[in-house]
C-alpha cells in the first residue's frame, strides 16, 4: 500500500513497517534526495548525475526495435543531377549479368519433378532475427515459392513434411494441384513451432513418399532449417547413403548457421546449400531452386559408368467435361462431381491434371502444361546490348512497338555497366536480329520464355 500524505510529508502505515525498514537500510545519496523531493511539486535536478546519464545515453547504441527498420534510402544513391536512373540501371545490369551467366545452350533437365518441402517447426523458428519471425516469414515465402514453382513446373508435384517434437509430421500429401498444397500450410495454428527438429525422421518420411516414383521423374528434397541441432534416433549418415542410392537431390536453406551434416547432405546428393543473411537473401536462395536442375551423369553420384539413356514414357491428353455434364464418381476423391477430366484410356473421371490415373496408372497431362515445361529445355538466348546503330535501325521496339530514344542515355555509358546496359536502350536477339527495349527484354526472358521475333 502506498504511503499517505500529511502536511507535505509522507507517513508510512503501521502495516508497512517492514517495508519502511527495508528502505532505511538503503544508503544512496541520490535516492535520498529523490525521496525527500518526492512530495514537492517537482524534484530538483542534481546536476552532475543527470548530465552523466544523458551523456551516457547519447553514446549508447540504437534501440533494438530501431534495427527492424531498414534504411532503404541509404542503399539508393543519386547521381550528380539528383536522378535515380543510375540506381535503376544498376539493378537492371545485375539481372542481365545473372542471365548471361546462365547456360544458353540446351541442357538435359527433368521436366517432371517431385519435390518434398521439409519445414522446420521447432522452437528455434520463433526467433525474431528475421522479421516478423522466422516462422511467419517462412510460411510467407513458402506460399510464394509454391505458386512460382508450379507456374514454372506445371507437371511437377509437391508434398510438405514438418519437423517438430523430434518427429517427422506429414502436413500435406504430394499433389500436383497448387491449391491443395497451399491449403495444407494455410492454418497457422496447426503448424505452431514446438520442441526440437529431427532431420533423419523427416528425410526418411520424405523418402517413403517418393519410393514409388518412376525413374524418369526427379526426386528432390528442400529443407528449410532454422535450428543448430537435430534429434535423430539413429545414424543420419545411413540416411544420407540411402538418399544417394535412391538418387534424391537434397537442398538445404539454413536460417541460423552452417552445419556440417547439412553441408554434406547437399554436396553428396548434388543439391544446393546456403545460409540466409537477410530477408531478401532468404527469398533469393529459395527461388533459385524453382528452375529444374540440370541432370548429371550417374557416375558423379555412384561412381559407376556414365549413362545418358533416355526412357520413353506414355502420356495421355484428357477430355474436359463441361459444367452441364451429369454427376459421376471421381476416382481420386470418390465424390460425385460434374466437372473434371476423362482419362483417354479407361474413361475414368479425375478432378485435376496433371495426375496419374488411379485405375490404369496413365499419366494425364494437358497440352499447355507440357508446352510450358519445354522452355527450360530450350531457353531463350540472352539479348546483346546494342552500342552502335546500323545503317537503317528500327525506330520501334519489335515487342511493344514503343519508339526508341533518339539520343543516347548518359547513364548507360557507365563503364561498370557498359557490357550489359545499352546506352541506346536497344537489345538485339542474336538469332532473328530484332531490337527490343529493356522492359521487353526482361519480360521475354523471365515470363514469356519465347522470342517474338524468332517465332
Amino acid at each position: 500500500m502506498p504511503p499517505r500524505r500529511r502536511d507535505g510529508a509522507y507517513v508510512h502505515n503501521a502495516g508497512t513497517s517492514s517495508e519502511s525498514e527495508g528502505f532505511d537500510d538503503i544508503d544512496d545519496g541520490n535516492y535520498g534526495d529523490k525521496r525527500k523531493n518526492k512530495g514537492k511539486g517537482k524534484a530538483k535536478d542534481t546536476g552532475k548525475g543527470s548530465q552523466d546519464k544523458g551523456k551516457g545515453k547519447s553514446k549508447e547504441q540504437a534501440y533494438a526495435w530501431e534495427a527492424t527498420y531498414t534504411r532503404s534510402w541509404d542503399t539508393v544513391q543519386e547521381d550528380e543531377g539528383g536522378s535515380l536512373q543510375t540506381a535503376v540501371e544498376d539493378l537492371l545490369a545485375r539481372g542481365r549479368r545473372r542471365r548471361l551467366l546462365e547456360p544458353s545452350s540446351a541442357i538435359r533437365r527433368t521436366i517432371i519433378r517431385h519435390l518434398m518441402l521439409l519445414l522446420d517447426l521447432s522452437s528455434s523458428m520463433l526467433d525474431r532475427d528475421l522479421r516478423p519471425s522466422r516462422f511467419d516469414l517462412t510460411l510467407e515465402y513458402s506460399r510464394q515459392f509454391i505458386v512460382e514453382w508450379f507456374d514454372q513446373n506445371p507437371l511437377g508435384q509437391i508434398g510438405i513434411v514438418g519437423m517438430r517434437g523430434g518427429l517427422g509430421e506429414r502436413i500435406g500429401d504430394m499433389s500436383g494441384n497448387p491449391q491443395d498444397v497451399l491449403k495444407a500450410i494455410s492454418d497457422r495454428r496447426r503448424l505452431q513451432p514446438d520442441g526440437d527438429p529431427s532431420l533423419q525422421n523427416a528425410i526418411d518420411m520424405a523418402r517413403g513418399s517418393m519410393s514409388h516414383l518412376p525413374t524418369h521423374s526427379s526426386r528432390e528434397i528442400l529443407i528449410i532449417y532454422g535450428s543448430l541441432t537435430t534429434c535423430d534416433p539413429g545414424n543420419i549418415h545411413d540416411t544420407l547413403d540411402a538418399c544417394i542410392n535412391d538418387k534424391i537431390r537434397v537442398s538445404v536453406v539454413s536460417l541460423a548457421a552452417e552445419m556440417k551434416i547439412c553441408r554434406e547432405l547437399a554436396n553428396k546428393t548434388g543439391g544446393v546449400f546456403g545460409v540466409v543473411m537477410n530477408e531478401d537473401h532468404y527469398k533469393e536462395l529459395m527461388f533459385e531452386l524453382v528452375p529444374p536442375p540440370a541432370q548429371r551423369s550417374a557416375s558423379r553420384l555412384t561412381g559407376g559408368s556414365t549413362n545418358f539413356s533416355a526412357d520413353l514414357m506414355m502420356m495421355g491428353f484428357p477430355t474436359r467435361l463441361p459444367d452441364t455434364s451429369p454427376l459421376s464418381l471421381c476416382v481420386c476423391h470418390s465424390q460425385l462431381k460434374g466437372e473434371g477430366f476423362l482419362c483417354p484410356r479407361c474413361k475414368a473421371q479425375v478432378c485435376d491434371v496433371p495426375t496419374d490415373c488411379d485405375i490404369c496408372g496413365l499419366m494425364i497431362v494437358s497440352s499447355p502444361h507440357l508446352a510450358r515445361s519445354y522452355h527450360h529445355l530450350f531457353p531463350v538466348k540472352p539479348y546483346q546490348a546494342v552500342t552502335e546503330t546500323g545503317l537503317s535501325p528500327s525506330p520501334k521496339c519489335h515487342g511493344c512497338s514503343h519508339s526508341f530514344p533518339e539520343k543516347p542515355s548518359a547513364t548507360g555509358s557507365d563503364p561498370t555497366t557498359a557490357d550489359v546496359i545499352s546506352p541506346l536502350g536497344r537489345y538485339r536477339c542474336p538469332d532473328c536480329e530484332k531490337d527490343f527495349c529493356a522492359d521487353c527484354d526482361v519480360f521475354v526472358h523471365d515470363v514469356l520464355h519465347v522470342c517474338p521475333g524468332c517465332q
